[in-house]
């Protein structure tokens, strides 16, 4: 089912329900400039067959609302938006999993909004600023070089033909070296976003968001949500030890590692993927009212 749900400021969010109806509610936040579409369709179908699956098109990205030039926001705002999803659809409390600043926007969630979260799954990402003394000079020292390089070009104007290469290009290089990278894969992917879309320039309007807001580390040890931390060890954005260090700073959290996992989610990985975020919501389920 798919609808749009508004968020205030004019802004208005692509929305997508699936799976069971009657099981508890998963929220899948995905990360910067990537729409719902991003989450593959194996994965939402995995989750759905024990949840009700939520994906939905960050601000600017898909068939919500592209504004940014107009109303510019800051990274903060589009942790609201996910509240702002669950209201909209009437949900009270759901399991919230998010890949990359997706897992940026669900800390924020574990700390303005633990009353909405019977859950929390993050990975290929990094804690927020400040759950460390020294970790500022750290968050880009990381990256690998290529990457910086080609982020350089996002906004650079391409044809269709051209911006669909380029994005490949830019998932093989996430995906790391440890497990195989299917070209085809990701270029129908990327046929699929554009197509959902309807439109081919690339959103880049999270890059350019204001970050403020974000260095609250130091406030991770208040959490009480259950929490999984999935370490991706491959990954040329967060790699180890990011993972650790999220796990280390919210009391009570696990952490598992997928062997060979990077920033990309290919088909070799998404099996343990979806088995280890079933296995910590069902285990929440069974324990939580």
């Amino acid at each position: 089912m798919e609808r749009y749900v508004d968020v205030g400021d004019g802004t208005r969010l692509w929305v997508e329900e699936s799976g069971r109806p009657d099981g508890s509610a998963l929220l899948l936040v995905m990360g910067a400039n990537a729409c719902a579409l991003t989450w593959p369709e194996d994965l939402v179908a995995r989750l759905g067959t024990r949840h009700r699956v939520v994906r939905y098109d960050h601000r600017d990205t898909g068939r919500s609302t592209w504004a940014f030039e107009r109303r510019p926001y800051a990274v903060a705002q589009l942790a609201r938006d996910a509240v702002a999803v669950l209201d909209g659809l009437g949900i009270d409390r759901a399991h919230v999993v998010g890949m990359s600043m997706g897992g940026t926007l669900v800390q924020l969630l574990l700390l303005d909004h633990p009353d909405r979260l019977r859950s929390a799954t993050v990975f290929a990402t990094s804690a927020l600023m400040g759950a460390e003394a020294d970790d500022a000079p750290a968050q880009f020292s990381s990256i690998d070089p290529p990457l910086l390089r080609l982020w350089e070009h996002l906004g650079d104007v391409r044809d269709r033909a051209d911006e669909i290469a380029f994005r490949v290009l830019h998932w093989r290089i996430l995906n790391g070296d440890q497990v195989p990278f299917d070209t085809e894969e990701f270029r129908r992917l990327e046929e699929r976003v554009v197509a959902h879309t309807g439109r081919h320039d690339h959103p880049a309007a999270h890059a350019r968001a204001d970050r403020s807001g974000l260095a609250r580390g130091a406030e991770l040890g208040t959490i009480t949500t259950p929490t999984l931390v999935i370490e991706a060890p491959a990954d040329p954005i967060n790699p180890p030890p990011s993972a650790a260090r999220i796990a280390e700073a919210i009391p009570g959290a696990q952490l598992v590692s997928i062997p060979g996992m990077g920033h990309a989610l290919g088909a070799p990985i998404l099996g343990p993927l979806g088995e280890a975020i079933l296995a910590h919501t069902v285990r929440v389920d069974a324990t939580r009212p």
